[in-house]
């Protein structure tokens, strides 16, 4: 089966330009659950810096994919007020866009395959492109949510998620981000330039769009390695 591995990177909206019906939603439980200012600064700064990580609250800035047997793939990603010429390096290429240019060029790439290879990618990659897809009114071309367990997976598009795969879904008590399993098994970290998800949002605004679309490489990188490793010696 054709297989596309894919990663996205994301960032939140700034707090203060939220509504404030939203900020008073957003900091509603915070508010009750700190006992002093001092806990409730730290946990304020950690929902401000956390509003990527919800497609309520955030958007896509870059979308990787790679074609597993071609080794081959694409990134597209936003850069707000330039304009960056298509590019190739390395046999990916980059390609300047917008959230909704990227989902629909995303959802159009999806159709020439059946196998989606991610990292995390149900608890996170799937349900945000799925989301933002909506707001842009995008209808998903396949269904990368049918069902957690490969054995059950019945639809149009089978989604191998490999931190469910190498936690036997759960089994394992401490999870690890992808960091930590490349590093045990000796695979180059997409962390190793000192870029992490982290960065992301602070790089967008430095206008360091290119930064965030070669660390996305990194993860796209980094996932085919796992898998292989995953496939050959885990997989029954």
């Amino acid at each position: 089966m054709a297989k596309l591995i894919f990663d996205i990177e994301t960032i939140g909206e700034d707090f203060d330009s939220l509504d404030e019906t939203t900020q008073e939603v957003l900091t509603r439980w915070i508010k009750k659950e700190s006992s002093n200012d001092k806990e409730y600064q730290a946990a304020f700064e950690d929902l401000k810096n956390g509003l990527g990580f919800s497609p309520l609250t955030g958007e896509i800035v870059a979308i990787g994919v790679l074609d597993y047997e071609k080794d081959q793939g694409v990134v597209c990603y936003q850069a707000p007020g330039e304009k960056i010429e298509d590019f190739e390096e390395n046999g990916i290429k980059f390609k300047q866009m917008t959230e909704k240019e990227m989902l629909e060029n995303f959802w159009q790439g999806s159709e020439y395959y059946d196998e989606f290879v991610s990292f995390n990618g149900r608890g996170f990659d799937a349900p945000f492109l799925m989301v933002r897809s909506a707001v842009h009114k995008i209808r998903p071309a396949k269904d990368l949510m049918s069902n957690r367990y490969l054995s059950s997976q019945k639809f149009n598009a089978k989604h191998i998620d490999l931190l469910d795969q190498l936690t036997f879904y759960g089994a394992v008590r401490k999870k690890g981000g992808l960091h930590l399993w490349s590093r045990v098994f000796g695979i180059r970290s997409p962390k190793a330039d000192g870029v992490t998800g982290d960065d992301v949002g602070k790089l967008f605004k430095e206008k360091k769009f290119l930064e965030i679309a070669k660390y996305n490489v990194g993860d796209l990188k980094a996932t085919k390695d796992l898998y292989e490793r995953w496939e050959k010696y885990i997989k029954f």
